[in-house]
């Protein structure tokens, strides 16, 4: 119930993202773009994946066929990708905005920023291809039960160079490089804070020092998001990695089953804190979120408002058609 209700928010909170950064034209710019885009991931992974690992949790046997075995961690790791290589290239534009401001007015245009987005898209599709290819429907083998049971993974039982290749790849892939690059970035941007602030003269212009605050709250703005997906994604990848080294020996024991489902929760819980990380360190998507709700409330309540003034007037014709046929059915005083 917890994890249905967690779903629902993120949801709800991801599609508003969106919807506020697409209709509030103040919201449109190079971060809202990029965030925009992490939210559309978010609500991929959290309509199509979440639902599915919960039932893998419920039952051994999977549920979706092999179409499904196929599609399903295709569009994982599609969206484990879009949310790690946004979150870096929202780093590089925070570096290129703070440490080189000169360079991204010269660069950043409108559709210089959507073919970026685009790209990190179709290099995220291009990556998951291959788990799209070898994932398949295998049995395993519970050794200590001697049971057997079908279900989906992207190799078979047999061998472990395959499994081990595969985690190890995944987890630099999809988490310890793009943490490293955005690591330096961050390096360079606090060390430029740092001297910005310094060289600032004590009465300094107020447009200079309001300059260097909001560059401090974008930064900040985006480190915790890339903090937040660190910690979400690290006991998931752990928990593969242990796995992956282990897999000929079905792990059945209670301590890793909370382990898992704990991990998986954690994972599906960072598609949806983006949007009410935001919403707490930004004011301005804090108003244009506000709005947004605010609208929808009024839609909703000038809707109720509509049907009950139909169903009132619907239920004043009928009494007075009642009313016109009692009168009608009385004739010289006596009933017809």
């Amino acid at each position: 119930v917890a994890s249905h209700t967690e779903r629902v928010l993120g949801l709800i909170g991801n599609i508003t993202l969106i919807k506020t950064f697409c209709s509030a034209k103040s919201m449109r710019n190079v971060p809202n773009l990029f965030m925009s885009s992490l939210a559309l991931g978010d609500v991929l992974l959290l309509v199509t994946c979440a639902p599915v690992d919960a039932s893998r949790y419920l039952t051994e046997e999977w549920m979706f066929g092999r179409i499904g075995c196929k599609i399903i961690p295709f569009i994982q790791l599609t969206s484990v990708g879009v949310s790690v290589f946004t979150l870096t290239a929202l780093s590089a534009d925070r570096y290129r905005a703070i440490v080189k401001p000169l360079d991204i007015q010269t660069s950043m245009t409108t559709a210089s920023i959507v073919l970026r987005a685009a790209l990190i898209w179709l290099v995220s599709l291009l990556l998951a291809i291959p788990e799209a290819i070898f994932s398949d429907l295998h049995t395993f083998t519970v050794t200590s039960t001697n049971e057997s049971f079908i279900t989906c993974a992207p190799y078979p039982h047999a061998g472990e160079l395959h499994p081990q290749i595969h985690s190890t790849a995944f987890f630099l892939i999809f988490y310890i490089i793009p943490l490293l690059v955005i690591s330096i970035y961050y390096t360079f941007i606090a060390r430029s804070l740092l001297k910005s602030a310094s060289n600032l003269p004590v009465e300094g212009n107020v447009h200079a020092q309001r300059q260097v605050e909001s560059r401090k709250r974008l930064a900040k703005t985006v480190l915790v998001f890339v903090a937040l997906f660190a910690m979400c994604w690290l006991p998931n990848h752990v928990i593969y990695l242990y796995r992956s080294y282990h897999y000929s020996q079905v792990d059945t024991s209670l301590p890793h089953l909370v382990c898992s489902i704990a991990a998986r929760i954690l994972a599906f819980t960072n598609s949806c804190l983006n949007p009410f990380a935001l919403y707490l360190l930004s004011n301005s998507f804090k108003k244009q979120f506000n709005q947004q709700l605010c609208c929808c409330r009024y839609v909703t309540v000038k809707h109720s408002l509509s049907s009950s003034t139909r169903y009132n007037a619907r239920v004043t014709s009928v009494r007075s058609t009642r009313h016109s046929l009692a009168s009608l059915t009385m004739i010289n005083g006596r009933q017809v």
